[in-house]
C-alpha cells in the first residue's frame, strides 16, 4: 500500500513508491517489452561547492566527459521522444553550477517532461528562481542541519553560506506562495545518527521559513565502506525523530522516511527490477542502472555516455537492454551485490512483490507526484 501525505494542497507520495500507478508500463515490462523510464535522476555536472561528509558522490567516481549545453539539450529531446515523463535534477553533482541550468529546466518542460530540482541552494538567487520556479513541480534544498555552526561542519561550507541559502529559500517560498505557483518548496536533511542534535533545530527552521514540507531521511552506505554509518543507531534516535515529526503543522509537514529507516538496509528482493522504470545519469554524462554502479570498477554495468552517444540510440541499442536483463536475472542478487540502499529500493520491493503475486495495482487515486519515482 502506498501512503500519501497532504502538502501544499496536494496528496503526494513522500515515503513509498508510485510505480504501481503506472499499470500500462508495468504490464508492458512484464510482457518483456522495452519500456521507457518513467523517471530519471540526473545531474549536469559532478562539481559541487559543498563537501558533505555523507555525500554518496564520494563513492561514485567514474570516467566521463563534461556535459555541454548541446549535449544536455539533445539528451532532453531524446528523453522526451522515447517517453520519459519526469526528471529530478539531483544525482551526483550540483547542477545549478552550469550556466545553462535554467535553460535546461525550460527546455525539458517545453518538451512535456516534468522537472523537480534538488540543490544546495547557494546559486539559486532570485533571478534564477523567477525563471525556474514557475516551471518546476518541486524545489528541494539539501540542508542537513538547523544551526549555522553545525551546518558549516556537516556540509563542509563556511558559516556565511548558511545565511545566503536561508535567504534563497525564503525568496523561493515567497515567490511560490505569493504567485500561487504549483511548485512544492521543500528542504531535505540527510540524517547521520551522529548528527541527531540537528533534527529538531532543522524542523523548527523549516517551519520558520514556511516550506511546504521538510524531509528527514537516512544516509546511504556504499559496499566499500567509504561511507560509514551504523544503521542500528537509528533506533537510538527514534524519540528525536518523532519529536521533529511532531512539529508538523498545516503550513509545513515534517516527514520522516520511516520505511527506509526501519528496514535498516535489509532488502527483501533478490532481483533488481527498478532501473527500467527509474534510471540514473551521472554529472559526467554516464548512464547506468543506478548511482551505486557509477563507480568505474562497475564498468560492466555502464550503458553509455551522452557526451559521446545520443541517449535515444542507447535506449534502442542492445547494450541498454543487456544490462537491464542481467540485473533482473537470477545471476544478479542485490542482497549480496548491492549497498544497503538505493534510489530504486522501494520500487524494487513493490515490483518484486508484484512479480511474485503479492502486490496489486493501487485502487486509490494517483498522487500529484505520480510520475516521480524518487
Amino acid at each position: 500500500m502506498t501512503e500519501t501525505t497532504f502538502v501544499g494542497g496536494k496528496e503526494m507520495t513522500l515515503d513509498g513508491s508510485n510505480v504501481g500507478f503506472h499499470r500500462e508500463r508495468v504490464e508492458a515490462w512484464e510482457r518483456g517489452e522495452r519500456i521507457a523510464p518513467i523517471f530519471m535522476d540526473i545531474a549536469w555536472t559532478r562539481k559541487c561547492q559543498a563537501a558533505c561528509h555523507f555525500c554518496y558522490a564520494q563513492a561514485q567516481s567514474s570516467e566521463g566527459g563534461e556535459i555541454t549545453r548541446e549535449h544536455a539539450m539533445q539528451f532532453l529531446e531524446d528523453a522526451a521522444e522515447i517517453g520519459v515523463l519526469s526528471m529530478h535534477y539531483i544525482s551526483d553533482g550540483e547542477s545549478t553550477m552550469v550556466p545553462w541550468y535554467a535553460d535546461a529546466v525550460e527546455k525539458a518542460t517545453d518538451l512535456g517532461v516534468a522537472v523537480g530540482a534538488g540543490t544546495n541552494g547557494i546559486a539559486t538567487t532570485k533571478p534564477v528562481l523567477e525563471r525556474v520556479l514557475p516551471r518546476l513541480t518541486s524545489f528541494r534544498v539539501n540542508f542537513s542541519a538547523g544551526e549555522k555552526k553545525r551546518y558549516a561542519e556537516i556540509m563542509g561550507l563556511k558559516q556565511a553560506v548558511y545565511d545566503i541559502v536561508i535567504e534563497n529559500i525564503r525568496t523561493a517560498v515567497e515567490l511560490v506562495r505569493g504567485n500561487d505557483w504549483p511548485c512544492i518548496v521543500n528542504m531535505n536533511l540527510v540524517c547521520d545518527p551522529r548528527d541527531s542534535d540537528q533534527l529538531v533545530p532543522f524542523a523548527r527552521l523549516a517551519k520558520n521559513l514556511g516550506v511546504h514540507y521538510a524531509i528527514i531521511k537516512h544516509c546511504a552506505v556504499d559496499p566499500d565502506g567509504v561511507l560509514d554509518v551504523d544503521y542500528t543507531a537509528y533506533n537510538q534516535i527514534e524519540d528525536i525523530l518523532k519529536e521533529a515529526e511532531s512539529l508538523s503543522d498545516d503550513t509545513t509537514q515534517i516527514v520522516i522516511k520511516w520505511k527506509k529507516i526501519r528496514k535498516a538496509g535489509k532488502r527483501e528482493h533478490t532481483a533488481c527490477y527498478g532501473p527500467p522504470f527509474a534510471l540514473q545519469m551521472s554529472g559526467n554524462g554516464l548512464i547506468a542502472p543506478c548511482g551505486p554502479l557509477f563507480n568505474e570498477k562497475y564498468r560492466a554495468f555502464h550503458i553509455g555516455n551522452i557526451t559521446t552517444e545520443r541517449f535515444r540510440d542507447m535506449f534502442h541499442g542492445e547494450r541498454y537492454w543487456e544490462v537491464m536483463r542481467y540485473i533482473a536475472s537470477d545471476e544478479f542478487n542485490p542482497q549480496k551485490r548491492c549497498p544497503s540502499d538505493c534510489m530504486q529500493r522501494l520500487h524494487n520491493d513493490w515490483l518484486f512483490a508484484y512479480k511474485h503475486g503479492h502486490a496489486t495495482f493501487p485502487l486509490t487515486p494517483a498522487p500529484a507526484n505520480v510520475n516521480f519515482l524518487a
